[in-house]
This record gives C-alpha cells, sequence and structure tokens, in this order.
C-alpha cells in the first residue's frame, strides 16, 4: 500500500514511488520564510502568489488538484535553496504566461524586469509551432541555456519545476512517464550534475529511474530495506571511532561526522553498468567528515589510514584535481575490523556547501562561491555547450550535447606538463586532442598514453597521461570518419564546422546525390525546379539560406537525413497524394506476375474496405506476401510464411489455392504499421529499463508494454510497437537480442 503526496493511502496504486510529499499551502511557505535568517520582501512574494492564484482560478491538475499547488511546490523548493525574493516570485509565476492570459508585459509592469525576463527563460515554446516533440524539446532546453547563459536562476527555477512534475507523475498515462522520465534523465539530472546541486541530481535520477524500471527500483530498494538496521548499526559505530579518535587531535573547529546511504539510480548504475553484485559496492555505506581548512583534511585522512586498511586503487583527491562540476573532497575506501568496505569523503566546510548546493550556494551561503570568477568558471560548460550547437543545423544537437558531453561519469586525462583535463566517459584521443585546442583537433595524426603509441579511436581511462602527436601539413586535416569515433559534441561540432568551411563544393555534391538516394527510397517524385519549394520549411528550420546551402548541411553532417526523410514523406503525401488519387484508380491494380501465368496484385492506394490485413500474422511492409480473396470482405492480406498459409499449401486442396493470390507491395514505409514484440529474458534488475532504452533510441514509439516473471525464473516483456516495416522491425529486434541476459525476441502472435 503506497501514500500519496498528502498522505493518504491508496491501495490500488502501483505506480507511484513510496514517497510522501506534503502539499505546501502560502502559510507553510510563510513561516519558512519568516523563520529564515534572510532578508525577504515578503510582500512582493505575497502578490506574486495573490496573482497566481487568480490567474490559475480553477485549473486543475492531472490528480485533479487545485493547480496552484504546483507552483507553491517550487516556491518552496526554491526556498529550500536559499534562493532570492525574485526567484521564489517566479516559482510562483512561472506558468502563468504560458497557461493563461496574462502576459510578460503584465508581469513586468507589476513585478520588475529581473521577474519578468526569469519567467521568459523558463517558459516552454508550445505556443510555437514545431515538427515532432523531439525539435521541441530541443528548443526549449535551447532556450533556457540561452536565458541561464544571462541568469543562471532560470535553470535552478526549471530543475525545481521539474522536481514537483516528477513527484507527481504517477498521475499521468504510462506512455507519458516514460518519456518524461527520459528527458529528465538525459537533459535536467546531468544539467543538476553540472551546477553541482547533488541533492536535485539525486532525485531527478531516483524518481526518473522509478517510471523506467520500477521493478529494478523495487528491487533494490528492498534489499536496502531488508538490511536496514543492520547498516545503520555498522555507520553509526564507524561514527563513534571516528568521533573518539578525532577528540585527540587539535582542529580549529569540532568536526562534523555524518553517516549516508548511496541513492538507489546510485547503486543500480554500480550494479548493472560496472557488472558487480550488490556486495562488491564499496560506497553503499559512507561516512563523511567535515573539517574547517584543507591542511585538516589531509590530517584527517592520515588518522582514517591509520585506523582501518585502506582498499588499493580506491583513493580519489578531488581537492587537488576538482571535479567538471567543481566539486572537491577526498574519497577513500577502507576496510574495518567487520571487513566489511566502506566509503569516508573528507571536505571543508566550503567544499561541502558547494557540493550539497553546487551554483545554489552563490544564494544560500555568500562563502559557498566566492567572486564573479568563480561563477563564471562554473558556467563556463553552459557556453560551451551552446556554441557547439550553433556549428550544426540540427537543433536537437543541443540535447545530445547534454547527454553525452555532462555526463556524471567524468574521467581526468593528465597533459604532459601535468594539467588536469577532464573528459566524459568513453572519450578518445581526439576528443582530447580538441579539448585542448582546435587546432590541434585538426592536425592529430596520433597520440601517445603513458608513453606507448595508441590509435585515434583510443578509449582514455581516468589517470593517464596523453600527448598528441600532430602534422605541420598545411593540407591537413580531419577525417569524415571521426565524427564516428568522437564522444563529444564539442569535437564533433569542430570537425563539422572544418568540413563547412574547407570543403563546400564537395559538401554541396555529397549533400545532393544522398538526398535523391533518399527521395527515391520514400518514392518522392518531384521534379529538381521544385525541391525549393517543397524543401523551403526544412531550410528555415536549418538557417539554410538556399538549396545549395541545404545540400551542404547534409554533406557535412549539419542535417541528419535519416531524422528528416519520415517527415518529408508525409508532407509529400499530404501535398501531392490528393492529385496522385485524381488520376490513379482506388481499386487494385492486376498485373501478370514475371514468369508465371498468375495475376498479381499490387498494393497501392487501396481502400481498407478491399483490402484487410490478416491478424494471425500482421504482415509488414517488405515481407513478402500473399492475398485471400474472403467471401464478402475483400482480400485478406498474410505474410507467405503464416501458419493458415502454409497449411493451405500443405493441404494441396485446388479449390482453396485458387483463392490465394501473389501479392506486392509498394510505397512501403510510408506509413507506421503496429506490430507486437516479446523478449524472453533472465530476470534481473534492470531488464526493463534497458528494453526500453534501446527501443526509445531507435526512435520507436511505445503503444504498450507489459512484464512479468515466469515460473522458470526468467521474465518476459511484452510490447506493442509502430514501425515502418520489416527492416526496421528486424533491425530493434536483433539490438534487443544483444542485450545482457536476453534469450529470445519474437513476433508475438495474435
Amino acid at each position: 500500500m503506497t501514500q500519496t503526496r498528502n498522505g493518504k493511502e491508496n491501495a490500488g496504486d502501483k505506480s507511484a514511488p513510496k514517497m510522501v510529499y506534503p502539499d505546501v499551502t502560502i502559510s507553510d511557505l510563510v513561516k519558512k520564510i519568516v523563520a529564515t535568517d534572510k532578508q525577504y520582501d515578503l510582500n512582493k512574494i505575497l502578490s506574486a502568489y495573490q496573482l497566481a492564484k487568480s490567474a490559475h482560478g480553477n485549473q486543475k491538475r492531472s490528480s485533479g488538484e487545485p493547480y496552484i499547488i504546483h507552483p507553491l511546490a517550487v516556491a518552496d523548493l526554491l526556498l529550500d535553496l536559499g534562493m532570492d525574493t525574485d526567484t521564489i516570485c517566479v516559482g510562483l509565476l512561472h506558468d502563468v504566461v504560458e497557461d493563461t492570459n496574462y502576459t510578460l508585459d503584465d508581469i513586468r509592469k507589476k513585478f520588475g524586469q529581473d521577474v519578468a525576463m526569469l519567467v521568459d527563460g523558463v517558459t516552454k515554446l508550445n505556443r510555437i509551432p514545431t515538427f515532432d516533440k523531439e525539435q521541441q524539446q530541443a528548443s526549449n532546453v535551447r532556450k533556457i541555456l540561452l536565458a541561464m547563459s544571462h541568469d543562471i536562476r532560470v535553470m535552478i527555477i526549471k530543475l525545481a519545476d521539474r522536481i514537483h512534475n516528477m513527484r507527481t507523475l504517477r498521475f499521468l498515462p504510462p506512455e507519458k512517464q516514460r518519456r518524461i522520465a527520459l528527458e529528465t534523465m538525459n537533459v535536467y539530472a546531468p544539467i543538476a550534475h553540472r551546477l553541482g546541486i547533488r541533492t536535485v541530481k539525486d532525485e531527478l535520477e531516483d524518481l526518473s529511474f522509478y517510471y523506467l524500471d520500477s521493478y529494478a527500483y523495487s528491487e533494490i530498494e528492498h534489499i536496502m530495506e531488508i538490511k536496514k538496521d543492520e547498516r545503520e548499526a555498522f555507520i553509526q559505530s564507524i561514527q563513534k571511532r571516528l568521533r573518539d579518535r578525532l577528540e585527540q587531535e587539535h582542529f580549529d573547529k569540532e568536526p562534523l561526522i555524518e553517516g549516508r546511504v548511496k541513492s538507489v539510480y546510485g547503486i543500480y548504475k554500480k550494479v548493472y553498468v560496472n557488472h558487480k553484485n550488490m556486495d562488491e559496492i564499496y560506497d553503499k555505506y559512507a561516512v563523511r567528515v567535515i573539517v574547517s581548512t584543507v591542511a585538516e583534511c589531509y590530517m584527517v585522512l592520515g588518522i582514517v589510514h591509520d585506523m582501518f586498511r585502506p582498499l588499493p586503487n580506491r583513493f580519489k583527491d578531488y581537492i587537488s584535481t576538482p571535479k567538471s562540476n567543481m566539486y572537491q573532497s577526498l574519497h577513500t575506501t577502507v576496510l574495518g575490523r567487520e571487513s566489511i568496505p566502506f566509503e569516508v569523503q573528507i571536505r571543508t566546510w566550503d567544499m561541502h556547501v558547494s557540493a550539497e548546493y553546487g551554483i545554489a550556494a552563490h544564494w544560500k551561503y555568500k562563502e559557498g562561491i566566492q567572486g564573479r570568477d568563480r561563477m563564471e568558471e562554473r558556467l563556463a560548460w553552459v557556453r560551451k555547450v551552446i556554441e557547439a550547437q550553433q556549428t550544426s543545423d540540427d537543433v536537437e544537437e543541443i540535447v545530445r550535447a547534454i547527454k553525452n558531453d555532462l555526463s556524471p561519469e567524468d574521467i581526468v586525462i593528465m597533459t604532459p606538463r601535468g594539467d588536469s583535463i577532464s573528459l566524459p566517459l568513453g572519450a578518445t584521443v581526439i576528443d582530447y586532442a580538441y579539448r585542448i585546442h582546435t587546432e590541434i583537433g585538426h592536425k592529430i595524426v596520433g597520440a601517445k598514453v603513458d608513453g606507448k603509441m595508441v590509435p585515434l579511436d583510443y578509449v582514455l581511462q581516468t589517470g593517464e597521461i596523453c600527448e598528441v602527436l600532430t602534422t605541420k601539413d598545411p593540407n591537413k586535416g580531419p577525417n569524415r570518419a571521426w565524427l564516428n569515433i568522437v564522444k563529444t559534441n564539442e569535437a564533433k561540432s569542430k570537425i563539422r564546422s572544418w568540413f563547412k568551411k574547407e570543403c563546400r563544393e564537395e559538401n554541396i555534391t555529397t549533400g545532393k546525390a544522398s538526398l535523391e538516394q533518399e527521395f527515391k527510397h520514400y518514392h518522392i517524385q518531384l521534379p529538381e525546379s521544385e525541391w525549393a519549394d517543397f524543401l523551403a520549411d526544412d531550410l528555415k528550420r536549418h538557417n539554410c539560406a538556399t538549396l545549395e546551402d541545404f545540400y551542404a548541411s547534409i554533406g557535412y553532417g549539419g542535417v541528419t537525413l535519416f531524422k528528416i526523410m519520415p517527415r518529408l514523406k508525409d508532407a509529400y503525401d499530404k501535398k501531392y497524394g490528393a492529385e496522385e488519387d485524381m488520376f490513379q484508380p482506388v481499386t487494385p491494380v492486376i498485373t501478370k506476375k514475371i514468369g508465371s501465368n498468375r495475376d498479381c496484385i499490387i498494393l497501392d492506394k487501396i481502400d481498407d474496405c478491399v483490402f484487410k490485413f490478416a491478424q494471425c500474422c500482421n504482415p509488414l511492409p517488405g515481407e513478402e506476401i500473399v492475398g485471400f480473396i474472403t467471401r464478402g470482405h475483400g482480400i485478406s492480406v498474410h505474410s507467405v510464411n503464416c501458419v493458415n498459409y502454409q497449411s493451405a499449401l500443405k493441404r494441396g486442396v485446388e479449390e482453396e489455392m485458387a483463392r490465394w493470390l501473389p501479392v506486392q507491395w509498394t510505397n512501403s514505409g510510408s506509413t507506421l504499421i503496429p506490430v507486437s514484440i516479446e523478449v524472453i529474458a533472465v530476470d534481473r534488475v534492470g531488464l526493463v529499463f534497458d528494453i526500453t532504452k534501446v527501443i526509445s533510441e531507435s526512435h520507436i514509439q511505445i503503444c504498450h508494454s507489459a512484464s512479468r516473471k515466469l515460473q522458470n525464473g526468467n521474465a518476459i516483456f511484452e510490447a506493442s510497437v509502430q514501425v515502418a516495416g520489416a527492416d526496421q522491425l528486424s533491425s530493434i529486434m536483433e539490438r534487443l537480442r544483444r542485450i545482457k541476459g536476453v534469450i529470445s525476441v519474437d513476433r508475438a502472435k495474435k
């Protein structure tokens, strides 16, 4: 039995995490503001509340509750982060412009320019027409990044908004739950990590993980719950031993010793991604020691290593080499008398404030981030992401940049001079070269790692010393194949930029040929003189002034054809389909099959009342098919592998066989057809998450899914997906078969 946010029991709700989030009232918010030691303009905040309450009026959330509970919850989260008066006001007003009749001018007149600018920064672009949800998501993120490059409070407000939406996600349909959870995991959690706000990152990851794989989440939670008392007793004993020992030393201020438990998603990553058992996760138990100075950090480290046996290769010094999000701390894993490994984190108070609140510490504790230079240093990555996207003509590049480049799993590479460079996990020596300097990346011909020659696709590991070998040949430049090697979008954008500048004529030729080939594949038959008009929207979308610019963009990789072709095909059918219908009959086209005296029916523009696709085999475009003449219901189309057709062949009854006719596809791939698949695999934590991730990354829509445990210990996952044809289905099934533990992947039989 789970509980809702207001604590009421809900026995039938199996889709909600076992977490209680009490509703926040304006009285609660005012009491918290009065209790804080910061100076807030309470009248301004109350005015924002009154406007929000009036504007949202009788609007309801998906839960059926008044909409005003959402902005109140967002304002409360921002208050916990220590944000200022204007930010709290925007927390209350952030949906007013988007969802009501109020405008930015109304907000500006009543609350000032700063509040209006922040509201505009977090207002989504739902009113701007876009081609698809992916582009809309990318446009939203790009606008937010542009706004936060001017004022970081925009993203902090957006993160608070996303936290409350994730907390109440159970009231939405399963398809929306998965889509929003995946967006949160890929976009907002990495941004929270890069801003250093650990509490926000952990909560977003845990909630997203629940909705992407509730079975794995519940299993890990259950395992942790079983050993809760044992774990707490163990951590308390370690804390006491450390406290007794540190009391014998002299510190400027008494050290704070606290225990912590790793997040559910953090444990999942260790279990699955690193292929470890729960007993092998050394940092699921952790003790944190907070002292006053850096010198005291290293003194405590010596004491800890004197008291407990340190495990080899488990010490990390993030004080001398901070993480990319400016996180600083000493991490060491040691073994106690109980032979249980645990992690000890040692940091100063300033480091602790920065680790917990990240960039929000600038408002919560002024000593957390000192000065404008430190703030600029923290925000350097925002400009890099935006600059990388500027060189691409694909607006969705910015989402991929966040997903890849802001990964929480960073590696630290050393230069021959001893400098450290942070890169995302999986980065190659080419990524490293471009991170040093653009020209070094362009001129790289080889690399040495720890003194040994390595290939250009070598994947770097933390702690390695990398030396880049370059050429002075003025004609030397990047190779197009590098786009498939590099990990970071920064490197990809610089490679594309070089090809865009240096090889325009070659790009135009290559791009035009690629477009012609795709047009033929999708049966788009237009004279070249009409291409400019037909592609006008895409030229505008990809910032191309002329058709040649569009060809060039395809040529250097700025436009990805496989992503835009389905949309172009739909546009072609809508614009030219009606004209073709005037000249083409809707009845079946009968031709003689080559090498046979039998007629062959060609499926092209056939009305559904004439043809029906058999439910027994669900044929897909690309598969060999056959038609069966029914009595009074037109022609039923079957796959040649259908059991009914194969049984008829075995029986060989002449009258029956006369009703089976050869059928051919034309226009395959123009529409999406639902098909059911089932995956049988060894039951394990993370199985559903991995399957849905593969399907989502293939840009295939899941209409329905379900999973259950089998009596033999395996698990079955069933899903209805929409595919364009047999080739696409075969491709996704092959990718699913490569998932760890998968036994079989088949089409489900009706």
